[in-house]
């Protein structure tokens, strides 16, 4: 990241030198003999690394001290004004762009703070990574829909934007258009769209460094003829590679999830078998680093069915791991003893202890009489299932029991209760709880109210109540919340 206090301190330490200096020579010119100190010349400013780094000469630096007009403190004190205010814009432009996690925002973020550097009011920005890795974007400033796809008319060629992407030699300082209907050899096309939108002159800047290559490139449009001032396109230069390594976290980051988020989905089921008399739902949002948390709904002999909710302690690949194995292995203790889900859940356990005894898991099985509208379940350290219909909105009352994995030997006594027709039983993993950061019992009071508010139209269809839960429950949205938590719901509707 820019170091924007350590150039303020650069800027300042070099500039107190300096005065105190010419403090000294001028104490001196007082004192000694005008003859000795004409052939003396005092030193100039020390060339430093910021902003501005070419210091004009005073000229009290190149001449004779006799020939100097006063001091130079009023013009230093100017000039670290300049400076500070520089650095200080920078670095809390760079602090807003840091404080971005989405790609989307940190490129809106960028497109504003290169506007107010160089002084425009409109700009466009293309996400396009050289290596042809990661996300592509374009997104405009002050641009409506229709008026960025005119611009992308133009030949790529034909523009200072295309000429940047394209990464030739002259571009990569930037390129500046002051007075672009001013130009003879200017495309007609260009001509056509720049009037026809009312820019007059452009300055476009790669978005590119060493470590992360070239990203894309962005172009800012003046509605008359102007460019920014050297300062200015010094400044955004500055930003603009800070921007770069940002941009480039951004995009590795977003691959990271998408590929957490594929691998996630694969080892789940990729459709819900269809039972006569029921109605099956899923939602299930993986965390940013991947988690554990997973279900499943399986046919079982004699039109019976299965379900099942869990989630694997930890993390990242491993617990995803995790998370396939049992779930595989639930699914084979299902069709072998399905009837009975304390026998389903203590193979499940002995198995987990045997193979890999420092995991954890919580799981919730279901065995489902669709016909006889029955359901059997067992849980172990779950949260319980939900029931909502037109009479009642209440939760299963289960006994408590240990996770799996945490005691010797586990055991717990089912629970069996029969919905009614047109109910819904909602099965959930506490991460859907613990999105909502609050404490949990506060939390399943949110969740009761959350079912109880599915409007009485959507409770025949069990993916519009899950979708009710979800967008209740976290109003924010599941890809904004701060949590690492997995999210799954799996509704079954009763007819």
């Amino acid at each position: 990241m820019l170091d924007i206090g350590l150039l303020v301190r650069v800027h300042v330490d070099a500039l107190i030198v300096a005065q105190n200096h010419m403090g000294v020579c001028d104490a001196i010119r007082r004192i000694a003999p005008v003859g000795k100190l004409a052939a003396m010349s005092a030193p100039h400013l020390p060339k430093v690394a910021g902003i501005d780094p070419e210091v004009p000469v005073s000229t009290h630096t190149s001449a004779p001290l006799t020939e100097v007009p006063g001091p130079p403190g009023p013009f230093i004190q100017d000039r670290l004004a300049g400076w500070v205010s520089d650095l200080t814009t920078l670095h809390e432009l760079t602090e807003r762009l840091a404080g971005t996690n989405t790609l989307d925002d940190a490129l809106n973020e960028l497109l504003q703070a290169g506007a107010a550097l160089v002084g425009a009011r409109r700009g466009l920005l293309v996400l396009e990574p050289a290596n042809g890795e990661g996300a592509s974007a374009t997104l405009g400033l002050g641009l409506s829909h229709a008026e960025l796809g005119h611009i992308e008319t133009v030949p790529r060629a034909a523009t200072a934007l295309g000429r940047v992407l394209d990464g030739l030699p002259d571009t990569a300082d930037g390129v500046t258009s002051p007075d672009l209907l001013g130009e003879k050899d200017l495309d007609p096309r260009h001509r056509e769209v720049a009037a026809r939108l009312g820019y007059a002159a452009s300055y476009a800047l790669p978005l590119a460094s060493e470590a992360a290559g070239r990203l894309g490139a962005a172009v800012w449009l003046y509605d008359e003829p102007a460019e920014p001032a050297q300062k200015q396109r010094h400044l955004a230069g500055l930003y603009a590679r800070y921007a770069t390594e940002h941009l480039a976290r951004l995009i590795e980051l977003e691959r990271a999830r998408a590929d957490v988020a594929a691998v996630a989905e694969e080892l789940l089921p990729s459709r819900l078998p269809r039972i006569p008399g029921v109605q099956l739902a899923a939602r299930h949002r993986t965390g940013p680093r991947g988690g554990g948390d997973w279900y499943d709904a399986l046919p079982l002999p004699d039109r019976t069915l299965g379900l099942a909710v869990g989630s694997v302690g930890g993390s990242g690949p491993s617990a995803m791991a995790a998370m396939g194995r049992l779930r595989a292995s639930l699914r084979a203790y299902a069709v072998m003893e399905g009837e009975d889900p304390v026998a389903v859940l203590s193979d499940l356990e002995l198995l987990l202890r045997l193979t890999e005894p420092a995991r954890t898991a919580t799981a919730l099985f279901a065995y489902c009489e669709p016909a006889a509208r029955k359901v059997v379940l067992a849980g172990a350290g779950h949260t319980p299932p939900l029931v909502l219909g037109e009479r009642r909105c209440e939760f299963v009352e289960t006994t408590l029991s240990a996770p799996l994995g945490m005691l010797a030997c586990w055991e717990a006594p089912s629970v069996e209760f029969s919905p009614a027709p047109g109910e819904t039983v909602l099965l959930y993993t506490d991460g859907l709880l613990r999105r909502t950061g609050d404490a949990m019992d506060r939390a399943f009071a949110r969740l009761h109210s959350a079912a109880a508010s599915v409007p009485k139209s959507d409770r025949h269809d069990p993916a519009a109540v899950a979708d009710h839960v979800l967008r209740t429950m976290l109003p924010d949205g599941l890809d904004r919340s701060d949590s690492a938590e997995d999210v799954v719901i799996l509704a079954a509707h009763f007819d």
